[in-house]
Formats: C-alpha cells, sequence, structure tokens
C-alpha cells in the first residue's frame, strides 16, 4: 500500500513540501458527464436554453474552475497553469454532454487535481444552466484518464 503523502509521521494532515522536487512537464486529462433527458438535450444542441449558450458558458467555468484549485481543495499547492482546455460534446446515447479536460503545466506537482476541478465545475455550470428545464439529471463518472510526468510517471485508465 502506498504511502498517503498528505500525512505527516504523526497522522496530521499537512502540504507536501514539493521544494526538493526537480521541474518538469506535466499533464492530466479528466473526463465525466452530465445525463439528461432527450428533450433537454436537444435545447443544447439546438442553442435554445433559457440562460443562453450552455456549452460555451460551462467551458469557460471549467477553465476558470481549474485556475481556483488550490483555492477550494485545502491541500492542493497554487500552481500556475500554462493550457486548460475542455471540450463538452453533446452526446445522444447517453443523452447528455461528455465533458474533458487537459491540464498542463512545468512544476513540482502534477495537475490531476486540476484537470478533476475543471470537470466538475463544467459538469455543475451545465446543471445550473439546464435546471430550469430538468433538475433531474445526473453527473457521472468523473475520473482522471491520464497523467503524465513527475516522479510517478505516467497513468493511463484508458
Amino acid at each position: 500500500m502506498p504511502r498517503l503523502t498528505h500525512f505527516d509521521p504523526s497522522g496530521a494532515a499537512h502540504m507536501v513540501d514539493v521544494s526538493g522536487k526537480a521541474p518538469s512537464a506535466r499533464q492530466a486529462i479528466a473526463e465525466g458527464c452530465v445525463v439528461m433527458a432527450r428533450e433537454t438535450l436537444a435545447l443544447v444542441i439546438d442553442g435554445t436554453a433559457q440562460k443562453g449558450d450552455v456549452l460555451g458558458v460551462a467551458r469557460l467555468a471549467g477553465i476558470m474552475g481549474a485556475k481556483q484549485t488550490a483555492n477550494l481543495i485545502p491541500l492542493c499547492h497554487p500552481l500556475t497553469l500554462s493550457k486548460v482546455a475542455l471540450d463538452l460534446a453533446p452526446d445522444p446515447d447517453l443523452p447528455g454532454i461528455r465533458i474533458t479536460a487537459t491540464v498542463k503545466t512545468s512544476g513540482q506537482t502534477g495537475v490531476e487535481m486540476e484537470a478533476l476541478t475543471a470537470v466538475s465545475t463544467a459538469a455543475l455550470t451545465v446543471y445550473d444552466m439546464l435546471k430550469a428545464a430538468e433538475k433531474g439529471m445526473r453527473i457521472e463518472g468523473i475520473r482522471l484518464l491520464s497523467k503524465e510526468g513527475g516522479k510517478s510517471g505516467r497513468y493511463d485508465a484508458r
């Protein structure tokens, strides 16, 4: 079982000291989806949702969420992000919106939490933009797809 790094030897939570790590290129990709009724998805596809451009607003919210991760998750390091990109794609098979976030930096710690926060924030924004049409939407499947860089190397869930 790997040692949990956010706990000191006495079991108290602490921010990990990354000052001794060499900076490296890092990337993380996360995904999730918002499942909704076909009629609600049609509002997104047709551009007729009451609050406007659902996917555009959710994309911006996801970018903003990634940039605010250290303010939301207590033991995350504040990072300078070099890229935050979100793909929000209507999927009639769900039916709903599939969300993918890619986050990059060059630094001493990874960006997995930033990618997961971007997806979560975008999904919550989709819900907020469409809740007048449907309150029973579900946010599902938020997970890390891959990460690169750092001592632990590559992780790929696919």
